[in-house]
């Protein structure tokens, strides 16, 4: 947990299966909590609503953003959506994978790039549309506490780029996102991965070129 000015980023660790293209992998999502003592605003409610709902201490939660609609970062988003009575919000462009989750129950909120989600104490994440990862993949870029962050879902992690190579994703779109989106950020900006551990986008800049190389 860390706390800004008030506000807490806390982050929760959830395992479970993450399927695409009739094949099933075991991962541990990060489910990112972004309040203080009162509200809190949820990104990628992962795998077991219960472990959620108990970090999220009873606070009222503001909205449920899913950044992605692959299945293991909204798995658990319409079961805490109705035990907290929170909206859930997601990218039009990938509501074909959500529908595969959730045929006939469409999330309540679109995303839409350069919109602002309020958080707790005043302050906003702003949306910035990053395909690549999906075609609806989005990050929550805000100053908090005077400390820029990124929640990166799976368009950037340390160490490089999102995965790319199954269906909806693709490596050249996904790269070029990370360029004109994140890369122009404040270098010390601290980003929250969707998977494993923090970074910051200067760390990640300085292989871009190897990225490049390496494909995906």
């Amino acid at each position: 947990m860390a706390r800004h000015d008030g506000v807490r980023v806390d982050r929760i660790i959830t395992r479970g299966e993450f399927l695409i293209d009739g094949q099933s992998f075991t991962v541990d999502n990060n489910i990112w909590l972004v309040g203080d003592d009162s509200e809190v605003l949820v990104i990628d409610a992962a795998h077991d609503p219960s472990v959620i709902l108990a970090a999220i201490e009873g606070r009222r939660v503001s909205m449920i953003v899913a950044t992605h609609g692959h299945n293991d970062h909204i798995n658990a988003a319409v079961e805490l959506s109705d035990r907290v009575q929170a909206p859930i919000a997601l990218c039009q462009a990938d509501l074909m994978l959500w529908e595969a989750v959730y045929p006939g129950r469409p999330p309540d909120l679109q995303l839409a790039d350069g919109q602002q989600i309020p958080i707790a104490r005043g302050g906003r994440l702003h949306v910035m549309h990053t395909p690549g990862h999906s075609p609806g993949g989005v990050c929550l870029y805000g100053v908090i506490g005077g400390e820029p962050v990124l929640f990166s879902g799976d368009t950037l992690f340390r160490g490089g780029p999102g995965a790319t190579g199954r269906s909806f994703s693709d490596f050249p779109t996904l790269l070029n996102s990370i360029r004109r989106r994140l890369l122009i950020l404040p270098h010390e900006t601290v980003v929250h991965t969707g998977h494993g551990d923090d970074t910051t986008i200067g760390t990640e800049a300085l292989e871009y070129d190897q990225w490049i190389l390496r494909g995906h």
